[in-house]
């Protein structure tokens, strides 16, 4: 039965139908423009291609991973509707990633396609000999592209059912395993239709997406929201912050909608040109992962916009937001506001039960948006469910009209710059150098990032470190830099070292970072 209903479940069909010659999407690096019949004819030969060349490969379309590493653009979209109307799982990576990076998650999804961009083209190939991976390599424009050949062959198309698998999207784990979240059919619908549902968005409204396709916020929030809503999405490869300026104040593009972090905000505001622009088309400027100070959000009143914030993850997509009120916002900074219509929320404390009204409790949803799991990690989705519930990992209160107010989190992630970043991944890669014997990373506040990383670092017995405070030479800290350049993006990379002779612990061998949080902050302070 859901095979045969999600043949009519598909939203870009339906506006390519009854909307034909409206705009779908802008690729404004290339100024190609696509109206929705054009944008749906090109999707459906993408997954008649796409089809063909895992079939040349000897796998079946169905189930199969196409890896994608691009940055925005036209050829993205395209390709992630194709592999829903070929049923196979559109799986983005992030292209900031290192080769070795690259590698585990190629590894982990084993696709059987990888299309990337020239840019990145050298770090992938690196990645898949590193992964030991048998994919095939394509660049996007060869199979969503204008002058793509044509199918050898017209083969009937086997859409991925409402529960089957359509999406991966790879977001970091404690354990220092990324985690490939699994979206369904039914998750992306139901997530878009969170967001349209919050962000008043409907088939008049135009979505600047310079947020990174590989986030559920590009893909999901921005991307496919515009499209299943049958409004205009204008696609950017690249976040500057003059340029997204003069785009947003542009009365012949219209944008209503931009999904920002709030260092794109600060970014923003300290553009001269801010005190000039014009505003009056926009809805709003939606924010997440992070809190927005109350100086932020007057800051873009005085300039006549709308900053609002909200909650979500790769896992849920938009969960819960602010409402569209700029006093509301004015006088609740620090919240992220209710649930969407499709989701449940609920505080439940260490017992699984719910909390007394104003306590701190663990944020546990449920809905159609909820992905079913991770990856081939199943003791990781088992780790999040309790009671039909998804286990969010962070804690929160509500208000006493209801809004909730994120509190800290329960995992030791930090956020810098709009991404996630988890210490454990970071500390394996620090123990890894020769010469140390331990690390701890922490996130410690940033005023340009929101959060950046601190790491502490225990050398091995007879090391030390580089010359310059009295001592030999034997491991020098812009050694410990090179090596975590060579295996972390930029963002995860620790700004800070700090060198303890031995890590603080508890009896069971957990790091006690309060400790270390409270050293760094001193060494701060007195610096």
């Amino acid at each position: 039965m859901a095979a045969s209903l999600s043949r009519k479940f598909d939203p870009i069909a339906f506006h390519a139908r009854f909307r034909p010659a409206a705009t779908a999407c802008i690729d404004l690096a290339t100024g190609e423009a696509l109206s929705y019949r054009a944008f749906s004819d090109r999707a459906t030969r993408c997954a008649q291609i796409l089809a063909e060349r895992i079939s040349d490969a000897g796998a079946a379309a169905v189930g199969a991973r196409i890896a994608v590493i691009s940055r925005n653009s036209v050829f993205q979209t395209i390709i992630s509707t194709a592999c829903e109307r070929a049923g196979a799982i559109f799986a983005p990576l992030n292209w900031r990633l290192t080769a070795p990076e690259l590698a585990e998650l190629l590894a982990d999804c084993e696709p059987a396609l990888v299309l990337v961009e020239p840019e990145f083209e050298t770090q992938v190939r690196d990645a898949i000999k590193l992964a030991a991976c048998s994919a095939r390599l394509a660049a996007p424009v060869e199979v969503a592209g204008p002058e793509a050949p044509a199918p050898k062959s017209s083969a009937k198309l086997c859409q991925a059912g409402l529960n089957s698998p359509c999406i991966l999207l790879y977001t970091s784990g404690t354990t220092g395993r990324a985690k490939g979240v699994i979206l369904t059919r039914e998750n992306a619908i139901y997530a878009s239709l969170n967001f349209a549902a919050v962000a008043s968005l409907d088939s008049r409204s135009v979505l600047l997406c310079d947020s990174p396709m590989f986030h559920t916020v590009g893909l999901c929030a921005i991307a496919r929201t515009a499209l299943f809503e049958g409004a205009c999405v204008l696609l950017s490869d690249r976040f500057v912050p003059q340029t997204a300026l003069h785009r947003l104040s542009d009365p012949a593009l219209g944008v209503t909608h931009y999904f920002v972090v709030p260092q794109m905000v600060e970014a923003l505001m300290r553009e001269p040109a801010v005190m000039q622009a014009d505003f009056s088309s926009m809805t709003a400027l939606f924010s997440g992962g992070g809190p927005l100070s109350p100086a932020l959000v007057q800051a873009c009143v005085d300039r006549g916009l709308l900053l609002v914030n909200g909650y979500g993850m790769s896992e849920i997509g938009s969960g819960i937001h602010m409402p569209l009120e700029a006093s509301y916002m004015a006088n609740n900074p620090q919240a992220v506001g209710f649930p969407a219509p499709w989701i449940e929320a609920r505080l439940a404390g260490e017992d699984g039960k719910p909390v007394q009204d104003g306590d701190v409790g663990e944020i546990w949803l449920r809905g159609p948006s909820v992905s079913p799991g991770y990856w081939n990690q199943p003791e990781a989705t088992t780790a999040t469910r309790a009671q039909g519930w998804f286990r969010t990992g962070d804690l929160a209160r509500q208000q006493s009209d209801g809004a909730y107010v994120i509190v800290d989190r329960l995992k030791d992630m930090y956020i810098s710059g709009g991404e996630n970043v988890y210490p454990a991944e970071v500390e394996a890669v620090l123990r890894a150098i020769a010469g140390v014997a331990d690390a701890c990373v922490i996130g410690a506040p940033d005023e340009r990032w929101g959060e950046v990383g601190v790491a502490f670092i225990q050398l091995e017995a007879g090391v030390q470190l580089e010359a310059g405070d009295g001592v030999s030479a034997a491991l020098a800290e812009s050694e410990i830099r090179r090596s975590c350049a060579a295996r972390l993006a930029r963002y995860k990379q620790p700004a800070h070292l700090r060198f303890l002779e031995a890590i603080p612990r508890t009896g069971s061998g957990k790091a006690r970072k309060n400790v270390l949080r409270d050293l760094f902050l001193k060494s701060a302070l007195s610096a």
